[in-house]
């Protein structure tokens, strides 16, 4: 039995019915590279059984300390049911990519059952009318809460059920397993008060003078130690999430956004992924007439741990900063260097604040007083609307695999990620790599976003005008510079138009 920290428990905590805290990762695969050319559910499920042990994120639980006087507990789930936790789903007729992108963001809005291990897999079949896919392609979602998973220092899930070769041995029989038994609510209690008495800086009383305490402390760390920026425009994204998500997806070439940022001296690929998610905002905006004056501004975690620390599995250490992603530049080349400047900035860096520093200080808090104030936190976030949001979106990376994974031989050929949005941040950029590619899928609800396929046309549009500005002269550039752009009229969902039936154009 392990305790949660307090930066874990606040993902818990702050669960609402129109925001949880799933990540779900998607694959595709290729089912010819399997043996026999076809691979069995029965097979896959096997092969998951015998997996199990490799983690324990699989089978324990949450058990929730009573009154909250601390942070649950993990505790092993004794009526484990693995058909429970991996599902058999395929597509309707005619099986196209739009209704791939509704069925993935129904299955990651609904939220876990807190009384059973925080994940589940699902098989996805009829997958017949991406263009791109071989036939009998499947798709394998796995959706986890962010309590139970490090989703900054890789998939965990991933990385537990793939090979690296397509001629992987059998699946051996599961190792026995027994569950230990949990704790009883006296237990719990008990602990928890012996806990408060050997550190009374975690004692839940007196309650109103610890929220005295920590609620002026929490929303400092919301505003400056994450470096609000002041008089930050809101949009359409900066208000109240509905439980309906939205998600949709491109796939780019990596040697293509490594051409991008060679443009600027100094520039990363990750500098370019950012420029390029401003330019599909700035395009997006525009066309409906909503484009501030002023700079967007993003949230983006950068992984500070090295990699010996990711070897002996300790949680990442995580910088968060502020990156103004210059939607008030026309020119991509100019957006790029604008962020870049940013990036490198000693002083920008100096005042990022990492996840690892934020959790010391949740931990000098009661449990109680933690949950209490992160419902609190959430209601000013709602409170917020669209008044000074933290941020305009979030843009966060999900490190891939860097060599060709395979599922009981099956090729995956796709991976990308749906992340959690919440009120006063209603999009997110999922930024994942995987053979070569760079994949960018937005998330969004669909009443601040009801036109997905419309906004991956934006960054589609974003990034080949970065790639063409990349080999076009300056004095070129300037031309076209001084000609305004051509709005691409909004559409509403629901309009008509037959929905794209590749993966990601």
């Amino acid at each position: 039995m392990t305790q949660l920290s307090g930066h874990d428990a606040s993902y818990v905590y702050t669960d609402t019915a129109s925001a949880n805290a799933n990540v779900s990762l998607i694959h595709i695969y290729d089912q010819s590279t399997a043996p026999g050319g076809k691979l069995r559910f029965k097979t896959l499920l096997a092969h998951i059984e015998s997996r199990l042990d490799r983690s324990p994120v699989f089978r324990r639980k949450l058990k929730r300390v009573p009154l909250e006087i601390d942070y649950p507990y993990w505790v092993e789930d004794e009526n484990f049911d693995l058909e429970y936790h991996v599902r058999h789903i395929a597509l309707p007729k005619p099986g196209d990519w739009r209704q791939f992108c509704i069925q993935i963001s129904r299955i990651h809005a609904r939220p876990l059952d807190l009384d059973r291990p925080l994940w589940e897999i699902y098989v996805i079949e009829g997958l017949d009318s991406f263009l791109d896919l071989p036939q009998g392609s499947f798709a394998l979602l796995t959706k986890t809460h962010h309590a139970a998973v490090d989703i900054e220092s890789g998939s965990e899930l991933t990385t537990l059920l793939h090979d690296t070769t397509p001629t992987a041995p059998p699946p051996a029989p599961p190792a026995p397993w027994f569950a230990a038994t949990a704790p009883s609510a006296v237990t719990m209690l008990s602990r928890g008060v012996l806990r408060s008495v050997a550190a009374p800086w975690r004692a839940a009383g007196p309650l109103t003078r610890a929220l005295t305490r920590l609620v002026p402390t929490a929303f400092t760390l919301a505003g400056d130690v994450l470096l609000r920026p002041d008089n930050l425009p809101p949009t359409r994204f900066n208000s109240v999430v509905s439980p309906h998500r939205v998600f949709e997806t491109r796939r780019f070439m990596l040697d293509e956004f490594k051409a991008i940022r060679a443009r600027v001296p100094g520039a990363t690929v990750n500098d370019a992924v950012l420029a390029v998610c401003g330019g599909a905002l700035r395009r997006y905006l525009d066309a409906r007439g909503e484009l501030p004056a002023a700079s967007l501004t993003a949230l983006a975690p950068f992984v500070t741990r090295d990699g010996d620390a990711a070897l002996h599995g300790d949680r990442a250490d995580v910088s968060w900063l502020h990156v103004r992603l210059g939607t008030q530049i026309a020119d991509p080349v100019e957006r790029l260097q604008f962020v870049q400047a940013q990036t490198a900035a000693s002083d920008t860096v100096a005042h990022a604040i990492s996840m690892r520093e934020l959790a010391a200080l949740e931990e000098q808090a009661p449990a109680a007083t933690l949950a209490v104030t992160s419902k609190l936190l959430g209601r000013a976030a709602r409170g917020i609307g669209r008044r000074a949001p933290l941020a305009n979106c979030t843009i966060t990376n999900v490190p891939g695999p860097r060599e060709p994974q395979f599922l009981c031989g099956a090729r995956m050929t796709y991976f990308s990620a749906v992340m959690p949005i919440a009120d006063g941040m209603g999009l997110v950029f999922a930024v994942t790599s995987y053979d070569g590619r760079i994949i960018i899928s937005p998330t969004s609800c669909r009443e601040l976003m009801p036109d997905p396929e419309d906004f991956a046309q934006c960054l589609r549009d974003s990034f080949q005008e970065a790639l063409a500005a990349a080999t076009t002269p300056a004095r070129r550039r300037a031309d076209r510079r001084s000609k305004p752009a051509r709005k691409a009229a909004p559409r509403a969902s629901g309009s008509g138009k037959p929905p794209p039936r590749h993966l990601a154009a």
